[in-house]
């Protein structure tokens, strides 16, 4: 039985069909295939996030420990030093003897050797009378700061003084407490120079044949330790050279050299966090001087630097571990700004922009370019003044593939 004319049609149809989808297939899978090649892809990026909290901003160079009053022991005639039999580190009392020195006869010396033993005196008591101004100054800058603090101090438990204001009384108070040891403590060694040129003088005494003057002792000034040994040996010395110094090791402050633009910055009182010195945790102490005068000095480069030397003392003197010693080494740094509420964001997101700061902030799956206004900067992280808010997202350290609007995703 032959079959219709429209069971053969739909065959034909069907064949037809099937011929047509042989090679539509593998053409979609082709256009498919080219549309995927051609769409943007997503460029993985690391991404940052604005937040609120503390900040700080420092001046960070390396620095050294020292004894704060340090007392170097020099000939104050021309004479035989006997040897020393004190080593560095050997314990010494107020009184003990240091030196002893077999003095030239007075006869041997020529007028212009006693000249110069009287120009040492009168220089001694010129010292004395500068060194007791300057201790008469800082008491009475001491004593009025210290009324201050205690005034304020009262103010800030009740709530009347902001806890910013009461931090900086407090620390010009401890600066000019520590100016004021100093002060003293320069009145001491001016003391104890007029003393041994006083001493020294005598000996240019012909008449004097009292045989307890047949040497020249020198006393320790103060208690303390042996720091270093000069002249050890027996040998004739000419006056003021350095046999030896002595002071106290747990008395120690921290000098700091930093360069010029930076110490313009750096004020009386002012915090320093001290790292790297050997153990953990952190130190801390506070800047008591910035010395009035700058310094050349080569860096590692080459290159002249003009440097100033930044004088602080430990917070804490109690608290020193007995490890740190006289001239150890110590990376200090200095905190010349500080907020307990700013809102800032990783340094690395920043960009010039032309001539403003940008960052590129994320909105859903897209890189926005943002100009943003900032404040201070760490290096580690920025102030945000304006442009962005707590929470945003942004691109840490965009390369030039990123531009406004680029589909981006986050690196796992």
């Amino acid at each position: 039985m032959n079959s219709s004319p429209k069971n053969n049609s739909t065959s034909t149809r069907l064949r037809s069909l099937m011929r047509s989808l042989k090679w539509l297939v593998p053409l979609a899978i082709v256009v498919g295939l080219v549309s995927l090649a051609f769409m943007p892809k997503a460029i993985e990026v690391d991404l940052g996030t604005v937040g609120q909290g503390a900040m700080t901003v420092t001046i960070d160079d390396d620095g050294e420990t020292r004894v704060r009053d340090r007392y170097t022991i020099s000939t104050p005639l021309t004479g035989q030093l006997q040897r020393i039999s004190l080593n560095p580190g050997d314990i010494i009392n107020k009184g003990d003897v240091l030196a002893i020195i077999n003095p030239v006869a007075p006869g041997l010396l020529d007028p212009r050797a006693r000249r110069q033993a009287v120009a040492q005196v009168n220089a001694a008591k010129a010292g004395i009378d500068s060194a007791t101004t300057q201790w008469e100054a800082r008491k009475m800058e001491a004593a009025q700061l210290e009324k201050s603090y205690l005034r304020n101090q009262s103010l800030h438990n009740n709530g009347s003084v902001s806890d910013a204001t009461y931090e900086q009384i407090e620390s010009a108070y401890l600066a000019a407490k520590h100016a004021r040891e100093a002060a003293r403590s320069a009145v001491a060694i001016a003391e104890f120079e007029l003393k041994l040129a006083e001493a020294a003088l005598l000996h240019f005494d012909e008449t004097n044949n009292n045989d307890d003057d047949a040497t020249f002792i020198i006393h320790s000034p103060v208690d303390g330790q042996v720091l270093r040994v000069h002249e050890k040996s027996s040998r004739s010395l000419q006056p003021g050279i350095p046999l030896l110094e002595i002071g106290n090791p747990r008395e120690l402050e921290i000098r700091i050299d930093v360069l010029s633009q930076d110490a313009v910055s750096i004020l009386p009182g002012q915090q320093i966090i001290i790292r790297h010195w050997g153990g953990t945790p952190a130190l801390h102490g506070r800047v008591r001087l910035v010395e009035p005068s700058a310094f050349t000095k080569v860096s590692a480069l080459g290159v002249d630097e003009q440097r100033v030397n930044v004088i602080a003392d430990f917070e804490k003197p109690d608290t020193i571990p007995d490890s740190i010693g006289d001239g150890y080494r110590v990376e200090a740094g200095i905190i010349i700004w500080e907020s307990k509420d700013a809102l800032k964001l990783p340094a690395g997101a920043l960009f010039r922009h032309g001539k403003n700061w940008a960052v590129y902030k994320i909105e859903g799956r897209r890189a926005r370019l943002t100009t943003v206004e900032i404040g201070r900067n760490n290096g580690d992280s920025a102030e945000v003044l304006t442009g962005l808010d707590a929470g945003d997202q942004v691109i840490l350290h965009p390369s030039d593939r990123i531009e406004d609007g680029t589909l981006i995703k986050p690196r796992s």
